[in-house]
């Protein structure tokens, strides 16, 4: 595997600052020009902005990770062809050349269907698209990936029809969860960011079984789009001066899903089962959001698809919160079930129950304080 401080420099230097810069600069156009693309915010709904805001924060993610990736692929073709510059590189890099230009053709599969996702959204933002539409168009996206790419988790479950379904709801799931945690400044971005980072650590840290290194392809594209969420959170810190909009939710959440359905989470799966479990444990606060949510609507018989103000941010704020103090909350949480999926990875089983115990508590703690404000709504 190597020494890892002798490429992780290299790696973040590689994957964060060129996205986060292309991100962040971006968006000055973005938001000089949004309302002639037609992007502006609508107040009401489940949003709780006060001023007119562009919403095309999207597109600086989506420019950031698109052509970091094109940078990135010219400069692995020509060094592959190079052993002049491979030589002048730390071989820790340079081994991984043919592993990573082996994989290219996929990536710009995945950033292709991604960016349909995009279309979507942009449209979704500018003019709205029916909710069923919408659905039919991330669950055809999804089944490309899983049957067109062989994407798909197995859980140890040997039927496939059911293996691939579940992978195509897990996508089209996590589109939806960071679309819907997308209401208040800084919130979405910032919990995605959390996720990719600790997701890519569990990359950096559980080696492919096959080559017995860390699995790079995947903790690059996590941090590339970590790297272009930190840019556009500059521009989303409170108070926002763009949103991220529904292009940028579906891209982030598409991207996040699909790495995660790419990863192997146990260099011996005989001895560490349980690391499989390690995309659920990290994703907690957006399930429990989106799933909360969707039980208060139907519970109020309400569309699931009608945008309000029932999400877990705003439960908090309704409990005294300020809205930097509720972001900054949900944070906290994100990260604790961030590290509990990165520890999933490297302890036995009778370790794994006490880390899963952690993770349900903060939940149960979660549960139990927001239970105040629903008992005062009965």
């Amino acid at each position: 595997m190597g020494d890892l401080s002798s490429w992780t420099g290299w790696l973040l230097a590689a994957t964060i600052v060129p996205p986060l810069l292309i991100s962040a600069l971006s968006l000055y156009p973005v938001r000089k020009y949004a309302g002639r693309l037609g992007l502006m915010a609508k107040f009401g709904g489940h949003s709780t902005h006060t001023n007119v805001t562009p919403l095309g924060g999207g597109i600086g993610i989506w420019l950031g990770v698109m052509v970091t990736f094109a940078l990135g692929t010219l400069a692995v073709w020509y060094l592959k062809g190079s052993s002049e510059w491979q030589e002048r590189l730390p071989e820790a890099i340079s081994i991984h050349f043919n592993g990573v230009w082996s994989r290219v053709a996929d990536l710009w599969k995945l950033l292709a269907a991604g960016s349909v996702l995009v279309a979507l959204g942009f449209t979704d933002d500018r003019r709205g698209v029916n909710e069923w539409l919408r659905l039919a168009v991330e669950f055809a996206v999804a089944a490309y990936v899983v049957y067109g790419l062989g994407l798909g988790f197995t859980a140890f479950i040997e039927v496939a029809w059911l293996t691939n379904l579940l992978s195509m709801i897990w996508i089209v799931g996590l589109i939806n969860s960071f679309n819907m945690l997308d209401n208040m400044d800084g919130l979405s971005g910032g919990v995605a960011a959390i996720i990719a980072a600790s997701m890519a650590m569990v990359m950096l840290t559980t080696p492919d079984p096959g080559s017995a290194r860390p699995q790079l392809f995947v903790a690059g594209l996590l941090l590339v789009v970590l790297g272009s969420l930190l840019g556009f959170l500059f521009h989303n810190r409170p108070p926002a001066k763009i949103f991220m909009g529904d292009a940028g939710s579906y891209f982030v959440g598409f991207l996040i899903a699909v790495s995660m359905l790419m990863a192997t989470y146990a260099g011996n799966v005989g001895e560490r089962p349980h690391a499989v479990l390690a995309p659920l444990c990290v994703m907690a606060v957006p399930f429990y959001d989106m799933t909360t949510v969707i039980w208060i609507r139907i519970r109020e018989r309400r569309s699931i698809f009608k945008g309000d103000r029932s999400h877990f941010s705003h439960r908090l704020v309704d409990l005294g919160l300020s809205r930097t103090q509720a972001v900054l909350t949900i944070y906290l949480v994100t990260g604790t079930c961030g590290l509990a999926a990165v520890l999933l990875t490297l302890v036995s089983v009778t370790q794994a129950i006490m880390v899963f115990g952690i993770v349900l508590c903060m939940l149960l703690l979660v549960i139990i304080l927001e239970s105040t404000g629903w008992q005062k709504d009965e």
